[in-house]
């Protein structure tokens, strides 16, 4: 009898441990419990020692904390027609641990779908380049959009990071080929601001100098000590245009004045020329007088002999 009493009263202490154990619970601090009596939400445990009726009441812990949501690489299109390979981290915590167990069945996997989806849709509408320079308002774009879809569920994304873009081998090509052509344009732009202010700085200088001739004497001479301080073996040196204006002057003058004799002489030439084509046609015509009176004798000699005949 005294036997069968021990083993009752183990047996009775044995369940009143186990539901003890079943009824007691010890939140963290950073977690809640989302209690469930029949079936029905009570009100928000946590944090610290929680007394449940055992068998009736089901309780759910809940983490505060901020989790870290990696997202999958994303193949996307962006608007202009460029595919990139995109990964991203997006940050969130449960702000309403009632909403986050009775509003959406598992809300670590749903706001994963969720960011994907964003993601994909967003990067998809903007350039390569916006892509590429603009990601801090890409970011709060995410970010927005995102925490806008998951409020409903009680998650609150805090940021959304866009850790890499991945773009392809021909793509990385073109754009190096376009930096490169940017560099050289402005290399360019800014070599013509350089010349158009050395201009204006020679445009005055030359303005300064033609008040005072002495001061161009003077640099020609600083150009000379310039150039002998290099071990040169030729020596330029720069000479006035108008030391050499009285001599191309008087070379002007001689070269005018010969060319203005040359007619006199060929008209000269041209006169006795003409003088002995002048003569020569006189001789010939005296030559030809004479033979004509040699031969005007002969008429008469032919009256002679005729009057012989009679």
């Amino acid at each position: 009898m005294i036997i069968a009493i021990v083993v009752v009263l183990v047996v009775l202490a044995v369940i009143a441990l186990t539901v003890a154990g079943a009824s007691v619970r010890v939140l963290r601090e950073y977690e809640r419990g989302v209690v469930f009596r029949l079936g029905r939400v009570m009100d928000l445990r946590g944090p610290g020692l929680i007394l449940l009726v055992p068998t009736i009441d089901r309780m759910v812990r809940i983490s505060l904390r901020t989790v870290t949501l990696t997202v999958p690489p994303q193949e996307v299109i962006t608007r202009d027609n460029i595919p990139v390979r995109v990964t991203a981290v997006a940050y969130y915590r449960v702000v309403d641990p009632n909403k986050a167990v009775n509003a959406v069945e598992n809300y670590h996997n749903a706001t994963l779908q969720i960011s994907q989806t964003t993601l994909r849709s967003v990067l998809g509408g903007v350039d390569l380049d916006h892509l590429r320079g603009e990601r801090d308002s890409l970011n709060e774009s995410l970010q927005q959009v995102i925490d806008a879809q998951t409020e409903p569920w009680g998650i609150k994304v805090t940021t959304v990071e866009i850790k890499d873009v991945e773009i392809p081998e021909r793509m990385q090509h073109a754009i190096a080929r376009q930096a490169e052509a940017e560099r050289e344009r402005r290399a360019k732009i800014i070599n013509a601001e350089g010349e158009a202010q050395a201009a204006t700085r020679l445009a005055d200088a030359a303005e300064i100098i033609g008040r005072n001739p002495t001061t161009l004497q003077l640099r020609y001479l600083q150009t000379l000590r310039e150039i002998g301080g290099n071990q040169n073996s030729t020596v330029v040196f720069p000479m006035p245009i108008d030391l050499l204006k009285p001599i191309l002057g008087a070379v002007g003058q001689g070269g005018a004045a010969a060319s203005g004799g040359a007619p006199g002489i060929a008209s000269g030439a041209s006169g006795v020329e003409n003088g002995a084509l002048e003569s020569g046609e006189s001789r010939a015509l005296g030559a030809g007088d004479g033979d004509a009176g040699r031969t005007s004798p002969a008429p008469a000699a032919d009256r002679v002999e005729e009057r012989r005949d009679q």
